[in-house]
């Protein structure tokens, strides 16, 4: 199989990727995602030439440049070329509203969650929710651009700076939970790999953001909702959030099309990379 790693540089994630591809005998060139080309005509167009893709970033852009890249990728999935994840999935989990739309609408729970584009309507939607929310950019990861606001005054500065941005207000009711959330990492039809991941001083889990990653079985009913999870957006390798609430009840926070395993592999001694090179390849799990 020759493999296109879609990313933003040979960053760590695209290496363990190449190294696991070469292990199994498998080519796997990194492309930048900002310099691939299509064509039409006898041109040749740069994806066309693998069997398969994984996408590894999705680079900020402009309007323009990210339909680009979309429907490159929906065109080399259409000539027979295997995307992962799928575009739609991809589409789907970096839009945060869509995605959370998407859960709910499969019988998901998920945090009460406001998504709107004026100061006025953010202000009510902190009122609605019980003054004390969650902010988070619509297009986002790693829990960078978050922000908890338990104050009016606060909210309001906060939300005119985010006016002035031009940026969508996703106003998200805080979920107490007990410093801890999970993350479950799909593949196909099977979980590989889990971790609990505990927050540093404060509520953010992210291992980004300076939370502990603590190897954990997931019970049945973990397994089942992060692969409903999964599948509500139609993502074949998942990253899956599930926050326990106040009473124990599980809420899905986030599906990640994209999800990292930096931290995940050396906490749980999974060859992650090696899992999605395999899949990728046709090949059953290990």
């Amino acid at each position: 199989m020759h493999l296109a790693i879609l990313s933003a540089g040979a960053g760590w994630h695209s290496c363990d990727v190449q190294r696991a591809a070469s292990q199994q005998g498998h080519q796997a060139s990194i492309i930048d995602f900002r310099r691939v080309s299509a064509a039409v005509g006898k041109a040749s167009s740069t994806l066309l030439d693998f069997e398969a893709v994984l996408v590894r970033t999705m680079p900020p852009g402009s309007l323009e440049q990210v339909v680009f890249r979309m429907d490159v990728l929906h065109r080399a999935q259409a000539g027979g070329v295997r995307v992962l994840n799928p575009p739609l999935a991809l589409e789907t989990c970096i839009d945060k509203y869509l995605a959370s739309a998407r859960l709910e609408g499969a019988g998901l729970r998920v945090p009460a969650t406001v998504v709107c584009q004026d100061v006025e309507s953010a202000m009510a939607a902190f009122t609605a929710l019980g003054g004390d929310v969650v902010v988070k950019p619509l297009f986002g990861s790693e829990g960078r651009g978050m922000v908890r606001l338990g104050d009016s005054e606060l909210a309001w500065r906060t939300f005119r700076a985010i006016e002035r941005m031009q940026a969508v207000f996703y106003v998200q009711q805080f979920i107490h939970h007990p410093g801890w959330d999970l993350r479950v990492f799909v593949i196909g039809d099977r979980v590989v790999a889990s971790m609990r991941r505990h927050a540093r001083n404060g509520w953010r889990t992210n291992v980004a953001q300076g939370g502990r990653g603590e190897m954990v079985h997931v019970t049945s009913d973990e397994q089942r909702l992060a692969l409903a999870a999964a599948a509500a957006v139609g993502a074949t390798v998942a990253g899956v959030d599930l926050l326990p609430g106040p009473s124990g009840e599980l809420y899905v926070l986030e599906v990640n099309a994209v999800p990292g395993w930096r931290a995940l592999a050396p906490v749980t001694g999974v060859d992650i990379a090696a899992q999605v090179v395999r899949h990728l390849a046709g090949a059953p799990p290990e």
